[in-house]
C-alpha cells in the first residue's frame, strides 16, 4: 500500500510505526457556523481511509478535533449575546447530526479543545522550559519559530522569505514578527481560563498538538486535513510538538484538496456558500459521496451545477442493474448448480478494488470500475441461453456479494435498491410535475387504445409521454416506465 506524503512530496510505502496499529489524526472543523460541503469532503476522505485501512487488517485509532475555542466563534457568540462555549456546543451538535445524515463513521475520539485546557497549559509550560516560548509582558505567551531550525519544512517556506509580508506593529510583545500565538490573555467579553501567564485561552494552533500528545502520543502514523491547514497551521504543529517532544510527530502528512462552487472558492458574500444540510435537503447521501469520491482526494474540486446530477443518474443506473442482478439470481439460481462463469471481470473485482485503493486511496479509479461491472452484468442478463441461466446467477450473485462487501467500504452501494429508486423517481417526478397516477392512467389508456388496434392513439401516448420526460418500455412483464433523464444517463 502506498500513501502520498505531503512532508516528502511522493507517494511512500504505508508501514506504520507499530505493525498493524495505526494512529491517525485529522483537523476537525472550527464550529462558528454550520458545517460547509467542503467541510463533508475533508471529513469524508479521513473517514473513508480509516475504513479502508481497518478493511485492509490495521487497528485503526482514529481521533479528530472540533476547535470550540477560537476568535470567531467569540466573535460570532457575542453578536447573538451568547456564551461561547454553549453556542459551540450547539454547533458541535449541529454537525454531529449533518455527518450521522452523511453515514460517515464516527472517528474512535472527537477531541475537543476545550477539554484539553489542562493538556494544553502543561504543553506550553513545557515549551517554556525547553526555551521555544516565551511570556510577553502582557500575558500572552509566543512560540519562538527561530528556535526550531527546521521550521518551514512541511510548507517548503524560508523564515527570512516569510518576514516580509508580515506586519510588524499587529501584536506588541513578540519578540519576532514571525513567532506565533501560544496563549492568548483574557480580553473583556471573552472566554477564559486560569493559567501560570494569568487569564487566557489557547491559540488555535498549539490545541491540535495537545490533543495529538493526549490521545494518540508523541509520534503518530498519519496526520490530515485540507490543503489550506499546510502553512501556518500543520508547520506549527510540527515546530511546537517537535520541539517539545525532540521526535517526528507524523510519519505521514495528508492533505486532501479544496471545493469550489462554479470555479470560485465558497463565500458567503458571493451567496455561494453550500451547507451540508442544504445538500443533503437536496440530493441522497451516496450521491454527495460519489461526487466526492470521483475525484481523487488530493486533487481540488470544482463542483459545477450539474455534477450532482449526473452522480444521480450514474447511482441510478447502478441501482436498477443491482435491482435486475436480484430478480435474475431468484429466478434462476439452482441451488444443484453450484458452478460460476469463467470470466476476468467477476473474478478480480475485489482484486481491482484493492489494487485502486491500495494506491494512495484512488476512489476515482475504485468507481470507474463500477461503469464496466454493471455493463457485464447487464450483457450476461440478457444474452445468457437458458441452459446457462443458472450459472450465470450464480456469477449475478458473486458479484452482487462482492460489490456490497468492497464498496459498502466508502459507503456506496449500501442501499435498498428499490427505495434508492423510488427516492428519485419521485424527486424527478416533483421536476417534471407529473405524478404516479397520471402516468398509470396513461399506461392504461394505452393498453385500452392497444386493445382496440388503435395503434395511432398508442404510439401518441408513447410519445406524448416521452415529450414529458417518461418513457414506456413494452416487457414480458408488461408495461414499465422510467424517467428519461434517468434512464438514459
Amino acid at each position: 500500500m502506498k500513501i502520498y506524503n505531503s512532508m516528502t512530496r511522493q507517494k511512500e510505502e504505508f508501514i506504520p510505526l507499530d505493525g498493524k496499529n495505526v494512529k491517525m489524526y485529522a483537523c476537525g472543523i472550527t464550529v462558528y457556523d454550520l458545517s460547509h460541503i467542503g467541510h463533508a469532503r475533508q471529513a469524508i476522505t479521513y473517514a473513508m481511509i480509516a475504513d479502508y485501512l481497518r478493511y485492509r487488517g490495521y487497528n485503526v485509532k482514529y481521533v479528530r478535533n472540533y476547535t470550540d475555542v477560537d476568535d470567531k466563534i467569540i466573535n460570532r457568540a457575542n453578536s447573538i449575546g451568547r456564551n461561547a462555549l454553549d453556542f459551540s456546543k450547539e454547533q458541535i451538535e449541529e454537525t454531529e447530526k449533518d455527518m450521522k445524515n452523511l453515514h460517515i463513521t464516527d472517528a474512535n475520539v472527537n477531541a475537543l479543545a476545550s477539554e484539553n485546557i489542562d493538556n494544553i497549559i502543561k504543553f506550553v509550560e513545557g515549551l517554556i522550559k525547553t526555551g521555544h516560548a516565551y511570556k510577553s509582558e502582557t500575558g500572552d505567551v509566543y512560540y519562538d519559530v527561530r528556535s526550531f531550525k527546521e521550521y518551514g519544512k512541511l510548507s517548503n517556506r524560508n523564515v527570512d522569505d516569510m518576514i516580509n509580508g508580515v506586519r510588524k506593529d499587529i501584536e506588541p510583545g513578540k519578540r519576532d514578527p514571525i513567532d506565533f500565538a501560544l496563549w492568548k490573555s483574557a480580553k473583556p467579553g471573552e472566554i477564559s481560563w486560569e493559567s501560570p501567564w494569568g487569564k487566557g485561552r489557547p491559540g488555535w494552533h498549539i490545541e491540535c498538538s495537545a490533543m495529538v500528545l493526549n490521545n494518540l502520543g508523541e509520534t503518530i502514523d498519519i496526520h490530515g486535513g485540507g490543503k489550506d491547514l499546510i502553512f501556518p497551521h500543520h508547520e506549527n504543529e510540527i515546530a511546537q510538538s517537535e520541539a517539545l517532544t525532540g521526535k517526528m510527530f507524523a510519519k505521514y502528512w495528508s492533505h486532501c484538496g479544496l471545493v469550489k462552487i462554479n470555479g470560485e472558492k465558497m463565500s458567503k458574500s458571493l451567496g455561494n456558500s453550500l451547507t451540508i444540510r442544504d445538500a443533503l435537503a437536496k440530493y441522497n447521501y451516496e450521491v454527495i459521496k460519489y461526487v466526492m469520491f470521483s475525484k481523487h482526494y488530493t486533487s481540488d474540486i470544482d463542483l459545477l451545477d450539474g455534477d450532482f446530477n449526473l452522480s444521480e443518474k450514474h447511482l441510478y443506473y447502478f441501482y436498477s442493474t443491482m435491482k435486475d442482478m436480484l430478480k435474475y439470481v431468484q429466478d434462476f439460481q439452482n441451488p444443484a448448480i453450484d458452478s460460476l462463469r469463467e470470466d476476468d471481470i467477476s473474478e478480480n473485482i475485489i482484486s481491482y478494488f484493492i489494487e485502486n485503493m491500495d494506491d494512495d486511496f484512488n476512489t476515482a479509479a475504485a468507481i470507474a470500475n463500477l461503469h464496466s461491472i454493471f455493463k457485464y452484468a447487464n450483457n450476461i442478463m440478457k444474452t445468457s441461453k437458458k441452459e446457462e441461466r443458472a450459472i450465470t446467477a450464480n456469477t449475478i450473485n458473486k458479484i452482487l456479494k462482492n460489490l456490497h462487501e468492497i464498496y459498502g467500504v466508502i459507503g456506496l452501494l449500501s442501499q435498498n435498491p428499490d427505495e434508492f429508486m423510488k427516492e428519485m423517481k419521485e424527486k424527478y417526478l416533483n421536476k417534471l410535475d407529473i405524478d404516479e397516477a397520471f402516468i398509470e392512467n396513461k399506461i392504461a389508456e394505452r393498453a385500452e387504445a392497444k386493445k382496440n388496434k388503435n395503434f395511432q392513439l398508442a404510439d401518441e401516448i408513447r410519445s406524448d409521454l416521452n415529450d414529458k420526460g417518461i418513457i414506456l418500455m413494452d416487457t414480458p412483464e408488461g408495461v414499465k416506465w422510467d424517467i428519461k433523464a434517468l434512464y438514459t444517463a
